[in-house]
């Protein structure tokens, strides 16, 4: 069973999109489980199809692609507290993911399965309307990620970095964060130290 400060903070995460009646959040409640994984665990790996759904109460996790000879990686997002973490398309199309999901430290979740959610957004109309928003945020945030690596430089990514997520050059290695960005370690580094914080 959940603690109920990890629920109340699951319940204040979804009511910042769809406010959930007392009776609907009782009944979907019970479905999110605790979990927790130790660093550089990976929970869902490329050709597997990703089963949950996890809200993160502790730690850094990143979704990355690796190449098909497997030279070459790059992280595509991080997830953190308080924020939803999983392979989004893979658990909403229930396909085989092209992507790994990894904890970068320990990590501490609720998780709820697919067909549980599947159920809940099919039996409460708050539910799959909060689905619908949640999946519509992460898919502007998708193209608007792909429009600045499109046409951002180098220093505008890294500026654009540090505006959005300051806080991520303390938490995250910074060789994620360069793989992040599209820039190599090398400029990361130059870049952070003439870059005005």
């Amino acid at each position: 069973m959940a603690d109920r400060s990890d629920q109340a903070q699951l319940r204040a995460f979804f009511n910042q999109t769809v406010a959930l009646k007392e009776e609907v959040w009782a009944a979907c409640l019970p479905a999110w489980q605790p979990f927790s994984a130790k660093r550089r665990t990976i929970l869902t790996a490329a050709g597997e199809r990703e089963r949950y759904l996890y809200f993160v109460l502790e730690g850094i996790q990143r979704v990355f692609f690796l190449t098909e000879d497997g030279a070459k990686e790059a992280t595509l997002v991080f997830m953190y507290a308080p924020s939803l973490s999983g392979v989004a398309d893979s658990f909403l199309g229930q396909h085989p993911s092209h992507f790994y999901l990894e904890t970068l430290t320990d990590s501490r979740f609720l998780r709820i399965s697919y067909e549980a959610f599947i159920e809940q957004c099919l039996t409460y109309p708050e539910m799959n309307r909060l689905a619908l928003a949640l999946a519509a945020s992460a898919f502007e945030g998708v193209l608007l990620r792909q429009a600045e690596l499109q046409t951002a430089g180098a220093e505008a990514k890294f500026r654009a970095l540090l505006a959005r997520s300051p806080h991520v050059l303390n938490l995250i290695p910074h060789k994620y964060l360069a793989s992040y960005l599209g820039i190599d370690p090398a400029t990361f580094s130059r870049l952070l130290g003439s870059v005005k914080l």
